[in-house]
């Protein structure tokens, strides 16, 4: 379908990716009527998931059809055509993602009702100076009498946001607002979505160090590279609860859990392999590290410049050095198509179609091809079936879905429950292990090497492994006293 000058390419996504239309309409009460606009529906190629009464008298009839759309251009197709049937008016026509999102989609709840003045003075004035002075005097105290060892702040400056890149503060909010749902969902975690109105590096370092107090972990969010990687080491330096870039980390996690169960499938160790990695921006960088300290040795990455090997003076910065010094062993330095030969797995994390599909044929035997590029892959699954033995993307509507969602909510669950200080890179690789655990070896397939994200022994496997490697290796506070009176 073409796209409309109006029409961003997001809303692109087929029916899979969940365009449902809300269709709220007011019609004479008349024989005829109904069948007239359900043949019009179809005529413009809507699916109608569902059909109800929200008025009725003797003279008029008012409908909710809902209709599934394959994206915004039908769908105003769609609402055109019925405007144009006489004496029919259009109430209301809605995207059911945007009903979804009306006055957002999180709010605060209380854990204790506050029905007399006795538990008002309890939660609040005069009791509350109490607990207030308390820790006061005991400074770890705020992590038992306060909401600190289950809060997380979620922030972004809305710089890289999905593949939308650029679009600022405000519309980053829906983005971090269903991060806080996921993390309430999957890790029974409370997050808080603080997106902020600036892009200064420093500054975001100080806002995050300034509101540290009242949160047990940060994560951040849809920071363009390569400022993220200097937000994230220096907040990590400079704050003593775990700070974590998601679209680094979260992203690279799931990648090596999901490249740990190809393996069984291939049968082949991480040493031996060939990995080519396209897109060396933070995803790229973080990818390639923790699979490199799973085994794998040999990873020759590319960008919008070509292959990255060391030595390389245009287009570079600080990560992408330290990528070029410990990647590309041979200093290759010619076309991906050129380093795929004999390449036994594809890594995408750049932009749509671009991975030509021609070029598989000439990769390994039972070669793995990761295309994680979102809304639209690297190269589409049909386009490479038969051709690579495992193929995973970043969309739901695939098989083998590569979802942020395994990792995060279990990974900080574990690490508040243990107290942690930092998460680690072994924390990360044990996380890895455990997503890929999940699914027992005999019921591994090429088409699912990662458990869904609605498994609720995920974020359960995944919080107790990252908590027993946190109290592993000491990375923990002291557990203050728990006697208050």
């Amino acid at each position: 379908m073409a796209t409309t000058e109006t029409e961003h390419p997001i809303s692109r996504i087929t029916a899979g990716g969940g365009y449902q239309l809300l269709l709220r309409l007011r019609f004479p009460n008349r024989r005829g009527m109904h069948g007239k606009i359900s043949t019009v529906l179809g005529e413009h190629g809507a699916d109608i998931v569902d059909i109800d009464i929200a008025e009725a008298d003797a003279n008029i009839m008012v409908r909710d059809f809902q209709l599934l759309c394959e994206g915004e251009a039908q769908a105003r197709d769609i609402v055109a055509a019925v405007q144009a049937i006489p004496d029919v008016e259009v109430e209301m026509a809605s995207d059911r993602t945007f009903q979804l999102h009306r006055r957002g989609k999180i709010q605060v709840q209380n854990k204790v009702n506050i029905r007399t003045n006795a538990e008002l003075a309890h939660v609040y004035t005069p009791g509350v100076g109490r607990v207030s002075m308390a820790i006061h005097d005991n400074p770890d105290a705020v992590w038992a009498l306060t909401i600190k060892p289950n809060a997380v702040a979620i922030v972004s400056d809305g710089t890289a946001v999905l593949g939308l890149g650029d679009i600022g503060p405000e519309a980053a909010m829906p983005v971090m607002e269903g991060k806080s749902m996921l993390f309430k969902s999957f890790g029974n975690i409370d997050a808080w979505p603080l997106c902020l109105d600036t892009k200064d590096p420093e500054e975001i370092i100080a806002i995050c160090k300034a509101i540290a107090p009242s949160f047990g972990g940060i994560l951040l969010e849809d920071i363009s590279a390569p400022r993220c990687f200097e937000i994230e080491d220096r907040l990590r330096a400079e704050l003593d609860i775990p700070v974590f870039h998601d679209d680094q980390h979260g992203t690279a996690v799931v990648v090596l859990a999901g490249l740990i169960n190809a393996l069984k499938i291939v049968q082949k160790r991480p040493e031996d392999l060939k990995i080519c990695v396209l897109g060396v921006g933070a995803s790229g960088v973080a990818c390639s590290k923790i699979i490199m300290n799973y085994g794998v040795k040999n990873i020759i990455g590319f960008d919008r410049e070509g292959a990255v090997y060391a030595g390389r003076k245009e287009h570079m910065n600080e990560a992408k050095v330290w990528f070029a010094e410990h990647t590309n062993p041979e200093g290759f330095d010619g076309t991906l198509e050129e380093a795929l030969q004999g390449a036994d797995m594809f890594l995408g994390l750049s932009g749509p179609g671009l991975l030509n599909p021609q070029w598989v044929p000439a990769m390994a035997k039972d070669a793995i091809i990761f295309a994680l590029a979102n809304p639209v892959p690297e190269v589409m699954p049909h386009e490479v079936q038969g051709m690579a033995r495992v193929i995973a993307t970043g969309r739901s509507d695939f098989p083998n879905q590569i979802n942020n969602v395994l990792c995060f909510p279990g990974l900080f669950r574990g690490a508040l429950d243990a107290g942690a200080r930092q998460i680690t890179e072994e924390m990360k690789i044990v996380a890895a292990r455990a997503i890929a655990e999940t699914i027992p070896d005999h019921l591994l397939t090429e088409d699912y090497i990662l458990p869904s994200p609605f498994n609720e022994e995920v974020a359960l496997r995944v919080a107790a492994a990252v908590a027993a490697e946190a109290r592993r290796s000491g990375n923990v506070r002291k557990q203050g006293s728990r006697v208050f009176i």
